[in-house]
């Protein structure tokens, strides 16, 4: 009766493994085809709705580049902070036509754009203007944008805002 007890133990201790590796191995299956739910916007998609945005921007058509982000979009921006905050479409029609009234030659030239993951997109790029009193203004500027649904909902830019012109370098 011993033996037929430790056979009956043996049995049970393959049996747990067994379904133990059936149970890893079906996870793990599982967790490999599991695709996501997110739309994947297509690279050329998102390269497109940049050019579109910077061709609104260089014409000073605020409307229609304010309508390219989502209702409420995140920002972060020297020119507001070092803290990210939320803007409408008609706060960034309001922002760009401020900017257009200080500088109304303003123009964006794109040096370079890298597409980044399924909803990221980064364009390195030059603003340019002058202003009323002919002061010119050249800055080098690099935004991350997120796009999500053929919208852009995250303008992150980055820009160099401190004037160390008077300093003895």
């Amino acid at each position: 009766m011993i033996l037929s007890s430790q056979k009956l133990t043996f049995l049970n201790v393959l049996m747990m493994k067994n379904i133990l590796l059936l149970f890893i191995a079906s996870f793990m299956l599982l967790a490999c085809n599991t695709k996501s739910q997110e739309s994947k916007l297509d690279p050329t998609e998102k390269e497109k709705i940049v050019k579109q945005y910077f061709e609104y921007f260089n014409k000073h058509q605020w409307k229609e580049l304010a309508d390219m982000y989502s209702p409420v979009s995140d920002f972060k921006d020297p020119s507001f902070g070092t803290e990210m905050i939320t803007q409408t479409r008609k706060q960034t029609i309001e922002k760009y036509a401020q900017l257009n009234a200080v500088f109304p030659d303003l123009h964006d030239e794109v040096v370079n754009v890298y597409p980044s993951d399924e909803k990221h997109i980064i364009v390195e790029f030059v603003s340019t203007g002058t202003a009323a009193d002919s002061t010119k203004f050249k800055l080098p500027i690099c935004t991350i944008f997120t796009i999500e649904n053929g919208k852009i909902t995250k303008d992150f830019t980055y820009f160099d805002n401190f004037d160390d012109s008077k300093s003895d370098k």
